[in-house]
This record gives structure tokens, sequence and C-alpha cells, in this order.
């Protein structure tokens, strides 16, 4: 009897629920349909944003003669010789630091865009290929800021809004992005990281040996025994090598498996997610009202 009992209360709930589900049909109805054509408004007024992917691959340019260079160094040293380290190993992985990091950004990366393109765009024009900048924070016909931003400033709205970085574990692959409303742009920003990043570090490994050289050359010039001279020498010519390589390769710490392009179609934003969301959500919303105005407004007056 009790089973029973508790199932025609259940239904009798259900139908209670229901019913005020029915009486409240006009306000969730105009709630659902306000959120839907807020919805609608508010997607179409949001601006295509695309992003250009690049798909790179390690590159260790020094490795073979890393080797060499450090069976000599180890030779060198017992012989009472210290050599400064060559050039730096697993360039790649500091790489990806490197790119998320402030110095490189003003330095390497603020140096070369043009920065209204990051602190003041409102809208590109697919039409014209032109950029459309908000008078309100940049006049371009003055080229004049009402408040030119910092280099921090500049720094936080590239890492957060427009650089993506990721690695995949597996086959130790990188994907380096660039979103912006511009799809030029978002090419032209994404390659400009990446020639950047290997200019960075073919420099340092360059200035690197450059100053082993040198170093070897005094040693060679201060020591009197032969057998050291001939095993500084041959560390003279290990490092002449290295220096060659660092100026032929292309991409230094990185090579492309797939280059970023100019993309037709946006990435975001996904209107279609947008308005059912919102209109999801106001749906819920409406309901909630219609249970809220029937059992805490009716029982007060009650």
């Amino acid at each position: 009897m009790n089973i029973q009992s508790d199932n025609l209360d259940e239904e009798i709930n259900l139908l209670e629920l229901l019913k005020v589900l029915w009486e409240g049909k006009i306000i969730i109805i105009s709630l659902t349909a306000f959120a839907s054509i807020f919805a609608v408004v508010y997607s179409l007024s949001l601006p295509n944003v695309y992003e250009s992917k690049a798909l790179l691959a390690p590159v260790d340019s020094s490795s073979s003669i890393s080797g060499a260079i450090g069976s000599y160094r180890g030779l060198a040293g017992l012989t009472g010789i210290n050599l400064p380290s060559g050039g730096s190993e697993a360039n790649s992985e500091k790489a990806m630091e490197t790119i998320k990091s402030l110095s490189f950004f003003e330095k390497n990366i603020l140096t070369n865009i043009f920065l209204p393109d990051l602190m003041a765009l409102e809208s590109w024009s697919s039409n014209t290929n032109k950029v459309i900048y908000d008078e309100r924070i940049y006049k371009t016909s003055s080229d004049s800021w009402q408040d030119e931003p910092s280099a921090q400033q500049a720094y936080k709205e590239f890492i957060s809004k427009h650089l993506r970085l990721g690695k995949d574990k597996n086959s130790g692959f990188i994907t380096i992005s660039i979103k912006h409303q511009s799809p030029f742009l978002a090419k032209q920003w994404a390659e400009l990281v990446i020639n950047e990043v290997n200019d960075f570090y073919r420099q340092k490994d360059k200035e690197e040996s450059e100053k082993a050289v040198r170093y070897l050359n005094q040693q060679i010039s201060m020591t009197g025994s032969s057998e050291i001279k001939q095993v500084l020498a041959e560390l003279v010519q290990e490092e002449t090598k290295k220096l060659t390589l660092i100026d032929a390769n292309e991409f230094y710490v990185f090579e492309y498996i797939d280059p970023p392009a100019v993309m037709e179609k946006k990435s975001e934003p996904n209107r279609a997610n947008i308005c059912i969301i919102i209109a999801f959500l106001g749906g819920i919303l409406s309901i909630l009202i219609v249970f809220i105005r029937h059992y805490f407004f009716n029982e007060r007056v009650a």
C-alpha cells in the first residue's frame, strides 16, 4: 500500500509541475524567445577570428658536432684546461619557454609588428584586406595614441588572446598558432614568431662558438705543450665547423612540417553553439522564474 501511495504522490507532483509550467507558458516562451533573439544579435556582433597554425619538428642542428666537441673537451680537461661550454643542446625545449617570455616579446616580436594591429584593432575588412582601428584608442589620421599601451600590456594581450603553443607528447611535434581577425596578419605573425626564435638561438649559439674559438686560440698561445696545442687546434677546427653549420641552417630550432597559411574559414566564434547555449539557458531561467513565482510568491500571498 505504501508503494502505491508513493507512486500516486509522485504522479500528483509531476502533474502539478506540468500544470505550473503550462500556466507559466507565456513567461517561458517569451523569455526563451528573447534569449534566442539576444543570442542571434550577440553572435552576429562578434567578429570572425582566423587561426593560422604551423606544425613544427624540433631541430638539433649541432648534435653531431657537439658530440665530437664533448670528447675533445673531456681530453682537454685532463690536461688541466677548462673549456667553455659549446652550443646549447635541446634548444627546442627552451625555445618553447622563450617564445612565451616577456623579454623575447619585447626584443623580437614587438619591434617587428605594427602595435595598433595588436592593441587598437576594431575590425578587418575582407573586401579591402584592411584593418580598421578604434579611433578612441588610436587615431590613424595623426598616427597618435589616446593612451599608448606599454610593452607589458601589449605582451599580455599577445599571449592571452593571440598566441597558442602546444606539443604532442608522443611525436614531439610542436604547434604554434596565431589568432587574429585578419587571416593575413595571423599568418604573418606566426611566421614571425618561428623565424625570430630560430634566429634568436642561431645568434646565441654563434656567439658562444665564436667566444669558444677566441678562448681556444688564447689557450694555444699560452701553452707550451705540443700535445695540448694539438687538442686545442682540433677543438678550434670543430667549433669552426659548427659555425659553418649554424650559418648554413635556415631552420635552426624548428623546421616546418606544415607551414602557416592564410585561412579562408574562421576558427571562431561558433555562432550556432552560442545561440543554442544562450537559448537553452534562457529556457532554464524562465522555468526557474515560473517555479519561484508559483511556489514562493503564491505562498506568501496565501
